[in-house]
């Protein structure tokens, strides 16, 4: 299974430091040309999300809570904060409609309402010339409703796997970080999770006198850089 270290944010995330994960396992379809990068970060209080999908044929037909964002072109963030299997899956489409969902299964899970969702989390998507990106984020607030225990620190690792699929757009196709080896398109399976550790190097950001943007890593020790529905 794969691996990603998940970089710790001073203020807002720059994106352009953080090593993108790639989900680049092309899964039950052949393969049509879609791709997708996922980039995380973290600080003391949030967990940060930016996905982009290379994407020339997109769907974007749903817009209403509990909507079935997967049949549209759509990403998504599965991930296990304990060892008991239960998991969390964001969803989202280039509208930045959010479907979440949490349990041990496709069968045994609830799907998620969040009365609050676009000021918890905070979604924007935006179209690009070669497809379309999502940024979020996922405060620790809302993951200690799940798993109380959880806390954003150094060391700490999970397990996760990230998608893109498109049940209904033009090219039906099904990608992920870690392969899934089932027999019928099925991304709730916990067992194919690769792992993700929170690391010790902050990312700062600054502007040049000049006006351009530049980034670093430094470790936090200061020791320098090394380059049915359920309502919350």
């Amino acid at each position: 299974m794969k691996s990603y270290t998940i970089a710790k944010a001073s203020g807002a995330p720059g994106w352009d430091a953080i090593e993108p994960l790639r989900a680049d396992c092309v899964l039950w379809e052949p393969d049509c040309g879609v791709r997708m990068e996922q980039k995380l970060c973290y600080d003391d209080t949030v967990l940060y999300v930016f996905q982009h999908a290379w994407e020339s044929d997109i769907r974007a037909e749903c817009s209403a809570p509990l909507s079935p964002v997967h049949e549209d072109s759509c990403m998504e963030f599965f991930f296990s904060l304990t060892d008991d299997g239960r998991y969390v899956n964001f969803e989202i489409n280039p509208n930045a409609c959010m479907e979440l969902g949490f349990g041990q299964n496709r069968r045994e899970r609830v799907r998620l309402c969040h009365k609050s969702e676009r000021e918890t989390f905070r979604p924007v998507c935006t179209r690009t010339p070669d497809g379309w990106t999502a940024e979020y984020r996922i405060p620790l607030s809302f993951l200690r409703i799940l798993y109380p225990e959880f806390s954003l620190r150094s060391g700490v690792s999970f397990r996760a796997n990230c998608y893109k699929c498109g049940d209904k757009t033009v090219h039906p196709h099904f990608l992920a970080w870690n392969a899934v080896e089932t027999a019928a398109p099925d991304f709730h399976r916990p067992e194919f999770f690769g792992n993700m550790i929170l690391a010790q190097q902050k990312i700062l950001r600054s502007i040049c006198s000049e006006g351009f943007f530049w980034s670093a890593l430094q470790s936090t020790s200061g020791q320098g850089a090394a380059a049915p529905p359920q309502t919350l």
